[in-house]
């Protein structure tokens, strides 16, 4: 049985701090070192509702928006045995980088999806905590497609599915004390890994249209997908 312990309201300054994460430089507002454009701000209108928009600015950076729960007055955290449910509508413009994940000290990272335009059929789903990495192609990811993405963060392997289909697992997962906090953004692409934006494109967006977390409440409850995942299909494994 699982409890919700958090749905998301982006408009609310209780759970969500805007444009800045310390998984940035110094908290922001730039970070050129992981090839991004990304300059960000607090502007609620680049965020609070939802939709996730990015607007080239004159100095050749784009102003993006970001929300974490880091620094929130709620303070939330996942955790180990958590399971998140995310509806998302991609981004169509070249340069767009898409992403919900998580941060906590300097780490603790988990890529609940990233995605790049260019690569129009590909999620990247990453366990940055224990190294397992997924590129999963599938017919149901395309620019502009609305996706429902689950991850279940378990102690010895994180699940990824789409629409209810499991799609990867990375069997490695995050270990029994894993916390970290939420973050949603949209970032701009440099050129270095995948293509910046066209010198025509002004503005570009994504939207998460739901984001909702749930928990055990009995920890000898929890299931660690490592020892149930034996679905095929699209299925990927760790490398």
């Amino acid at each position: 049985m699982r409890d919700v312990v958090f749905s998301a309201d982006f408009s609310s300054e209780r759970q969500w701090v805007a444009g800045r994460s310390w998984a940035y430089p110094d908290g922001g507002p730039t970070n050129p070192g992981d090839d991004k454009l990304d300059h960000l701000t607090a502007d609620p209108a680049y965020s609070r509702l939802g939709t996730f928009k990015a607007r080239r600015r004159t100095d050749g950076l784009w102003d993006t928006g970001l929300l974490t729960t880091e620094g929130s007055a709620d303070g939330f955290m996942l955790r180990t045995g958590d399971h998140l449910e995310a509806t998302v509508r991609l981004p169509t413009r070249l340069g767009a980088w898409p992403a919900v994940w998580t941060w906590r000290d300097g780490g603790n990272e988990v890529d609940v999806f990233e995605y790049h335009p260019d690569n129009p059929d590909l999620l990247e789903l990453t366990n940055h905590v224990r190294q397992g990495q997924g590129y999963v192609r599938h017919d149901a990811v395309r620019p502009g497609a609305v996706l429902d993405l689950g991850v279940t963060f378990g102690r010895r392997s994180v699940v990824w599915t789409l629409g209810g289909e499991r799609i990867f697992a990375d069997r490695r997962g995050v270990g029994s004390g894993w916390r970290a906090y939420l973050i949603v953004n949209l970032s701009v692409c440099a050129g270095g890994y995948h293509p910046a934006p066209e010198p025509e494109t002004a503005e570009m967006s994504y939207e998460v249209r739901s984001l909702v977390v749930t928990r055990t409440t009995v920890s000898s409850l929890e299931e660690d997908p490592s020892e149930t995942d034996r679905s095929g299909g699209h299925l990927a494994e760790g490398v």
